[in-house]
């Protein structure tokens, strides 16, 4: 036997049915603003991110384009206008560093450029003058004439020597810029024919050369 429903009833059941209905399509609608929202914000976050990635990656590589030019512009203003200078403009290189022989006590300890007798000497860098005169300039008769200028200071000093000398023309406590002449070259001393012989020291002694063709070329000095 069926349940017999009353109109007030049948009313107030129609009214739940609406209201719940209702409640689900807002919630429904709730739910889809909330992860549009939430799909727009995750979406929009990696777009930021991913630009500002770009633009420093851009700003990064700009900076190196510029330091790499700036370097590239400093070798090439080297190579035009190097600190250092050869000692002697028109020559030929003869005898060089670390050559065996009868000629000396062990090996060569410079490098020899042939050149006339009067030809201009000029200082190779700038400096002050610690050496100059006859007896290698207090380091032996062999090297005849002779001056030795230092190059810098502390540890890291170097010294330029020049031997074989007809003239000196500078004296010991002078300063000196790079190129200028400080002598006119010879055949003083164990020489075998004129020459100048140059060296490139550690301290003002012999006994402290280094390769000086090696050493200029390593100056952006072209022999």
């Amino acid at each position: 036997m069926s349940q017999r429903t009353t109109p007030r009833q049948s009313t107030l059941r129609t009214r739940a049915a609406v209201l719940a209905a209702g409640l689900g399509v807002t919630t429904a609608l709730g739910a889809g603003v909330a992860f549009a929202a939430n799909s727009s914000g995750d979406a929009g976050a990696p777009r930021a991110s991913a630009t500002a990635v770009v633009d420093k990656q851009a700003q990064t590589e700009k900076a190196s384009a510029a330091k790499a030019a700036d370097k590239a512009k400093d070798k090439k203003a080297k190579k035009i206008n190097p600190t250092w200078a050869k000692p002697v403009s028109k020559y030929k290189l003869s005898a060089g560093y670390g050559l065996g022989g009868g000629m000396w006590a062990s090996k060569h300890s410079g490098q020899d450029f042939a050149v006339a007798v009067g030809t201009n000497v000029k200082a190779a860098h700038a400096g002050t003058v610690v050496k100059a005169g006859p007896n290698g300039a207090g380091d032996g008769p062999a090297y005849g004439n002779a001056i030795v200028v230092k190059h810098g200071t502390g540890p890291s000093a170097k010294y330029s020597q020049y031997a074989h000398l007809s003239k000196v023309k500078v004296h010991i406590g002078q300063k000196v810029d790079k190129g200028q002449s400080i002598a006119l070259s010879g055949n003083t001393g164990n020489s075998s024919g004129p020459h100048l012989h140059f060296e490139i020291r550690t301290t003002p002694n012999y006994g402290s050369a280094i390769n000086p063709v090696s050493f200029l070329r390593s100056a952006d000095v072209t022999l």
